[in-house]
């Protein structure tokens, strides 16, 4: 394993690989950049097929949550934490003190938070042992699960992306392919449908396809055959890079937007798309309504402002699909810059507040 020769390393502040025999845990935490504040980022618990493959998801997942921070015009940095599924055997409470410890080592450097693999229930654990813990509901500071936020985001940035490039301004019989019904890909399937969109879609749950069916009316399709629909979107709501050269070629769709995080296999995938006619909603613009959810966590929560602010994911994305149509430049290119321009400028801010401290 070589860090600074990693694929997926970008400049990084700080790696963390941490070991405890005693629950068995495996974990490794990155922090990509913390111009902006303290790094946050999930917890994922994943069974990789090997360390190479762990270090490179927290290593594109970080950089992306700096991204993230930035278009959502958050005080954040970007980190991301793994836990090493194959290592560990099952999930238990011991794991998660022990991750905590983990987390708390950092002194807040770096924030936690539920992600793949990982519950409300793994972070009260872990916030049992530091309080650097991210969307958990101790003394009403949240509402502990925030998929409703980040599928409501995607929801919005999909209305954003459906009017850029089908020039819908609703999404009456519009049909999305939806992959994945878990915590967040659920919730937008419900925001859809209750939009009147047509829905096909596929999971490897049969319980959440049953409920998918029953409930709303979708048609179910097999997990490898979603990317052939006919459908006017595709919506990626499972695992990442899900966009590479074998699927492609394959989409029929004209809009790609999920809740998905690292949805290009590589940077390039961006400009294949593009390259196709089909517009690309950045998967760490549209799905930054978690993050803007923990954002408002505090005494003074209030539901109805971090669900409002979600909303503006639309403005957000509305400018970066004008500005790419503008240069004639891929949309994950453009989101890319722009969220560089904001860290830069507040970069620049701190290096000259510090000189004029030495300066006095």
């Amino acid at each position: 394993m070589s860090v600074f020769a990693a694929k997926s390393f970008r400049n990084h502040e700080q790696i963390w690989f941490h070991q405890d025999l005693a629950s068995g845990l495996a974990a490794i935490i990155a922090i990509h950049d913390t111009t902006l504040g303290p790094a946050l980022g999930g917890c994922r618990y994943w069974s990789y097929d090997n360390e190479d493959a762990a270090l490179d998801d927290v290593l594109r997942l970080s950089r992306g949550m700096t991204y993230k921070a930035a278009l959502a015009g958050l005080s954040f940095g970007g980190g991301k934490a793994v836990i090493l599924a194959p290592n560990c055997g099952e999930k238990s409470p011991a794991l998660f003190q022990a991750f905590g410890r983990f987390v708390h080592s950092l002194a807040g450097r770096y924030i936690t938070a539920e992600d793949v693999g990982t519950s409300p229930a793994d972070m009260e654990i872990v916030h049992g042992i530091t309080p650097y813990v991210a969307g958990v509901v101790a003394g009403g500071a949240g509402d502990g699960d925030p998929s409703p936020a980040t599928a409501w985001g995607v929801f919005h940035g999909l209305r954003a992306a459906v009017a850029a490039r089908l020039g819908r301004a609703d999404l009456q019989n519009v049909h999305v392919a939806v992959q994945g019904l878990g915590h967040v890909g659920g919730h937008l399937a419900q925001y859809l449908s209750d939009r009147g969109a047509l829905l096909t879609v596929a999971d490897l749950d049969t319980d959440r396809l049953a409920w998918a069916k029953r409930d709303l009316g979708a048609k179910v399709v097999d997990v490898n055959a979603i990317y052939d629909v006919a459908a006017d979107v595709f919506a990626p709501n499972a695992m990442g890079a899900v966009l590479n050269d074998a699927t492609i070629p394959r989409l029929a769709a004209k809009v790609v937007a999920g809740s998905a995080n690292n949805q290009l296999a590589e940077d390039r995938h961006g400009a294949d798309l593009a390259a196709r006619g089909i517009l690309y909603a950045p998967d760490y613009v549209i799905n930054a309504g978690g993050i803007i959810n923990i954002s408002h966590e505090g005494r003074a929560y209030s539901r109805d402002e971090a669900m409002a602010h979600c909303v503006r994911i639309h403005d957000t994305l509305a400018e970066i699909f004008e500005r790419a149509k503008r240069e004639s430049r891929p949309t994950n290119e453009i989101a890319d810059q722009l969220a560089e321009e904001r860290i830069s400028r507040r970069r620049a801010g701190l290096d000259e507040g510090r000189l004029r401290m030495a300066a006095g």
